[in-house]
């Protein structure tokens, strides 16, 4: 939670809610900023509008010019999906369309799952170039909304403000002096915490089965190999130094070990599989309630 006293700048962006704290109230510029960033990230990678960049690549092969944060997207993306043997990609899309996930939020599957096309047979993502071979739907929400929460961050920094604290609806980025504790959410009752972490210049994200769940089982959580959601893991929680790492990261850890992920990245984190059992790594000691 924000500290006391803070002001708290609130509305919604890529379908969800947002709150950006700080000591001070933002003025109407920075104000005006934040909410065209999130207008332009949402213009570049929704697949839920029609006139998106990435969703041209959904009726007709090609190639399309991206924003320059679409480097670092890139660069976690083809990291997380070498060390997950292809199960996390940003052609799941299709796959969850299939499910019922679509635009229309018609949440009604048109038949059962089909792993999507495999990257190195569909895709070449080269920096801020994307040349597809064939139609694709892209999903970058496994790790999308952590960077759009580092690009605000970036807003505010450049706006000379070095205290605050980003939060897309769990997904954080700290900075400040002062650390803030926050709690973690249970998968199971969110009225509920499982503990708490203290969050000082880090970002914290978290991904679970239960917060976007529609049918008989079906959530957003997808394999990409197989199409299918995963139901070993519900719940996922990571600190790293960006948004968009932890985001992708707290994806990750629902199809891969947290080991192989731990040699390429520097992070923390904490996961809840589907029988209750919670394991941590060293920075989530000690923070669990009983």
């Amino acid at each position: 939670m924000p500290h006391p006293g803070w002001s708290t700048f609130r509305f919604e962006g890529i379908g969800t809610q947002w709150e950006i704290s700080t000591p001070d109230s933002l003025v109407p510029a920075v104000r005006s900023e934040l909410l065209e960033t999130v207008a332009a990230y949402d213009k570049t990678w929704s697949r839920f509008r029609t006139d998106s960049l990435v969703s041209g690549l959904s009726r007709n092969a090609g190639k399309i010019t991206l924003p320059g944060h679409a480097v670092v997207l890139q660069e976690v993306y083809s990291a997380l999906y070498r060390l997950t043997g292809g199960a996390m990609t940003p052609l799941v899309g299709s796959s969850l369309e299939r499910l019922g996930y679509d635009a229309t939020y018609a949440l009604t599957p048109s038949g059962t799952p089909l792993p999507p096309p495999r990257w190195e047979d569909v895709l070449d993502w080269a920096g801020t170039e994307i040349t597809v071979k064939e139609p694709v739907v892209l999903d970058i929400g496994a790790a999308g909304k952590g960077q759009l929460v580092d690009l605000l961050g970036e807003v505010l920094r450049e706006a000379g403000c070095t205290d605050f604290l980003v939060d897309g609806s769990g997904d954080m980025l700290h900075s400040g002096k002062r650390p803030v504790t926050v709690a973690l959410e249970h998968p199971y009752n969110p009225r509920q915490a499982v503990g708490t972490v203290e969050l000082d210049n880090f970002a914290l994200c978290a991904s679970a089965s239960n917060r976007r769940t529609w049918g008989d089982g079906l959530h957003h959580v997808l394999d990409g190999t197989t199409g299918k959601p995963i139901h070993t893991t519900v719940a996922t929680w990571t600190m790293a130094a960006s948004a968009l790492m932890a985001d992708g990261l707290a994806t990750a850890l629902f199809m891969q070990e947290p080991a192989p992920l731990e040699k390429e990245f520097e992070f923390s984190w904490l996961t809840v599989s589907s029988s209750g059992a919670a394991a941590f790594s060293k920075g989530f000691e000690g923070r669990l309630f009983t």
